[in-house]
């Protein structure tokens, strides 16, 4: 969502048993989920544990469904994304995508801007769980450093990047929400459609 600014703080978070739990999974569990790695080539040097997901497909009818990462995540994860969706946001709207995502060492996401029309609907949330001196994230040509326990939404509408310099994995939690007043504008454009295909 273009939210008018690169960056906004959203301040410290209690994520300590997200963390615990994200940095217990082994290599495995983190290859298990390829679909962002093979259907965008900016994310190809990622890896994810995905906790809720829409394709976007037949926007803006889409569907929104859990993955197999929601058994994993969701009974630490949610206390989080409640935590900063009712200190920042207006209740009454809807989770997206949600998912736990690292940036192997020595990876990059190029510089790109989240087209799909969903994205245009939706607040994009990190929670950093880990990072390094040397992971950059960069926003409309500037640099931004996350800090672990902190939270922050990104406009993913500006231009965006990240490297990751460093020697280790940078793991990031984050997720889409849609708030009431977008969800009324997916509404509308629901019947628009309907009535033009009708």
């Amino acid at each position: 969502m273009n939210i008018d600014v690169p960056l906004k703080h959203l301040g410290d978070q209690p994520i300590d048993a997200l963390r615990e739990r994200i940095l217990s999974f082994d290599d495995e569990r983190w290859l298990g989920n390829d679909y962002r790695q093979n259907t965008y080539d900016v994310h190809r040097y990622t890896q994810s544990i995905v906790m809720i997901f829409t394709d976007g497909a037949g926007f803006p009818d889409f569907k929104v469904w859990h993955e197999d990462g929601y058994d994993d995540l969701s009974d630490v994860a949610l206390p989080v994304m409640n935590h900063i969706l009712e200190n920042h946001y207006p209740p009454g709207g809807k989770v997206i995508r949600a998912m736990a995502a690292k940036l192997t060492s020595g990876g990059i996401i190029s510089p790109h801007v989240d087209k799909h029309p969903s994205f245009h609907f939706g607040h994009r949330i990190h929670v950093p769980i880990t990072t390094n001196s040397r992971v950059r994230f960069m926003i409309d040509g500037r640099p931004y450093q996350f800090e672990v326990g902190k939270a922050y939404e990104i406009n993913n509408q500006l231009q965006h990047s990240v490297m990751n310099r460093g020697k280790e994995d940078r793991i990031t939690f984050i997720f889409d929400y849609v708030p009431p007043h977008k969800l009324d504008e997916l509404e509308q454009l629901k019947r628009t459609e309907n009535l033009v295909n009708a």
